[in-house]
């Protein structure tokens, strides 16, 4: 059975300050339920371990929101799941065959600092699982390294949340960087599509989406990715 690790952000506000944030909800939902649909086991875990935060922009009310939060508002065995992780530290990577980060803003906060996070991100990499983010989760890789010391998406090709999107939604000045800007930085090759609309792609065994409309493409990708051995 395949298995996939998803860590979430432990970071319920933006610091300085006390703005509340934590996970998008359905850049956790949407892989996840794709992920157990497909057949694979999926566990949960967050940087700092404990309940994960849940960005209350990100849920609204019964009824009106996406499909995959909707059936999560239903399912209180994953609620559990979410209300009670490991910390990402404590996990032990053998046998899993994929990395999922999902985003929200939380991830800028904690996802960069985490050195466990880092490690993890290499070891997956260079054991030659997929290694997938949405939306703020590529904020997870900007600290990671390959084996020669250089950045881990340093020539490969991303996508996440664009600077023109950060503007748009007005936390440009709250979060520590501005996400795009900070991959190309690192050598990235940041590619887009139009803000708020669908976008993800694959390089080898890193999968990656723009935004929360691409959370369920990126898990889609994932799932390719296994199924061609990635690993």
């Amino acid at each position: 059975m395949t298995r996939i690790l998803i860590v979430a952000t432990s970071a319920s506000r933006m610091t300085p300050g006390t703005e509340p944030t934590g996970v998008w909800l359905e850049e956790l939902t949407t892989p996840y339920y794709a992920f157990r649909d497909a057949g694979a086991e999926v566990t949960l875990a967050s940087i700092a371990g404990g309940a994960i935060p849940v960005d209350q922009r990100s849920m609204n009310a019964e009824g009106e929101n996406d499909a995959s939060v909707e059936r999560y508002l239903g399912d209180a065995a994953l609620k559990a799941e979410v209300a009670g992780t490991p910390a990402v530290g404590s996990v032990d990577s053998a046998g899993y065959d994929a990395l999922f980060l999902p985003g929200g803003h939380g991830t800028m906060f904690d996802y960069p600092v985490s050195d466990k996070l880092a490690r993890l991100v290499e070891r997956f990499d260079r054991e030659g699982k997929v290694v997938a983010a949405v939306c703020h989760g590529p904020a997870g890789l900007v600290s990671a390294r390959k084996v020669d010391g250089t950045p881990f998406v340093a020539g490969r090709r991303v996508a996440a949340f664009t600077d023109s999107e950060e503007r748009a939604v007005g936390l440009d000045k709250a979060v520590p960087f501005l996400l795009e800007s900070r991959l190309k930085e690192l050598g990235a090759r940041h590619e887009g599509g139009p803000d708020f609309e669908p976008f993800a792609l694959r390089d080898g065994n890193l999968v990656t989406g723009q935004n929360p409309a691409s959370a369920k493409r990126t898990a889609e990708l994932v799932m390719e990715a296994l199924k061609a051995g990635a690993r």
